[in-house]
């Protein structure tokens, strides 16, 4: 049981009335990562917010970003965003077998080659920030990609970081939709 008391679906008003209704009707579940900030309704509008943002990205395309969230939430273990992306990804086309490729190389994705870069760059930087170096900075911009969306692409990947630590402090049982 959680230790926090979360907003339900019926009981729903305002910002995470129209929240969650918009998470029903094109996911087809309430996330708890999402569920877990209805306790604080600026901080779940600010979510909404992130999400719209994400959603119209001029460069980083849904795909990508399904793969940084799978391989961020991937190297911290936090099973529920793990295992959602995951299901995002295979409606995508990803195969069974090619988890286990990426996980281990993320630049065996099924991605184009510029987004392959992209997501191998977060995943270096989400295991280990020191090693990033002037040249991987350079290497993507010589595929196009700018500063906006270096730094936009590793938010993404470490905003699963917030998550994970705030589910396991606060007890949220990843598996139980409300």
């Amino acid at each position: 049981m959680a230790l926090i008391e979360t907003v339900k679906v019926n009981d729903a008003q305002g910002i995470i009335k129209d929240g969650y209704k918009m998470f029903m009707e094109n996911v087809g579940i309430v996330p708890k990562p999402m569920e877990m900030m209805s306790v604080s309704p600026a901080l779940f509008e600010m979510g909404l917010k992130r999400i719209e943002y994400y959603s119209n990205h001029p460069k980083l395309s849904f795909p990508l970003l399904a793969h940084i969230r799978y391989l961020a939430a991937h190297s911290l273990d936090y099973g529920f965003c793990m295992d959602f992306n995951k299901e995002v990804l295979k409606k995508l086309g990803v195969e069974e077998d090619q988890f286990k490729e990426m996980e281990t190389d993320p630049s065996k994705s099924m991605l184009e080659k510029h987004d392959s870069a992209m997501l191998s760059f977060v995943v270096k930087s989400i295991k280990s920030p020191n090693s990033v170096t002037e040249g991987d900075i350079k290497a993507l911009k010589d595929l196009g990609w700018e500063d906006l969306d270096m730094v936009d692409a590793l938010s993404q990947g470490v905003s699963m970081i917030d998550h994970s630590i705030m589910m396991q402090v606060f007890q949220m049982d990843p598996n139980c939709l409300i």
